[in-house]
């Protein structure tokens, strides 16, 4: 609906560094619906992982060929595709989605002597679901360029020294 929602709640982090924005929902118009907002607080999640990926690229020369995902958010399947369309790279969600969880057990498993090594737990991987992109390149090339004038529009709102709190 051509609405996009920055969630600059404390300010802008990585890629931005920016504690003078604020959060912003920008693209409004009398044919906006909640539903479009929903779906706006939704991907701007995707914007901001592709704004990371773009940096992570550009600093280390090495495009991003998947994605692994993991956490309470992968169970929404209309991220996951909208993930794979906006960084045009596969999606991956593994079967055990909460691997920060899974991360602990396998260390205490090492520790103790439970598995041999970590080609041990490579060996328990099982992808879930896997999302390929499926968005025209200038049709992501369009959104993003509105997504990036809409974090630019977040930024500013403080003052020096004022932190909005008051």
């Amino acid at each position: 609906g051509g609405a996009y929602f920055v969630p600059a709640f404390s300010g802008l982090f990585a890629p931005y560094w920016r504690p003078d924005a604020r959060g912003v929902i920008a693209g409004l118009t009398r044919y906006v619906t909640k539903a479009h907002i929903a779906r706006a607080v939704l991907e701007a999640t995707a914007w901001q992982t592709r704004e990371i990926s773009d940096a992570m690229t550009k600093d280390s020369g090495v495009e991003l060929a998947a994605l692994k995902v993991d956490g309470g958010m992968t169970s929404n399947n209309l991220l996951m595709q909208t993930l794979a369309d906006v960084l045009d790279a596969p999606v991956v969600r593994p079967m055990v989605a909460e691997t920060t969880c899974l991360g602990a057990a396998y260390a205490a498993g090492l520790a103790v002597g439970f598995w041999s090594n970590t080609e041990d737990l490579r060996a328990n991987w099982r992808r879930a679901a896997e999302w390929t992109p499926n968005m025209a390149a200038e049709t992501r090339d369009r959104e993003y360029k509105s997504w990036l004038k809409a974090v630019e529009r977040s930024m500013g709102w403080l003052d020096d020294g004022n932190t909005g709190e008051e």
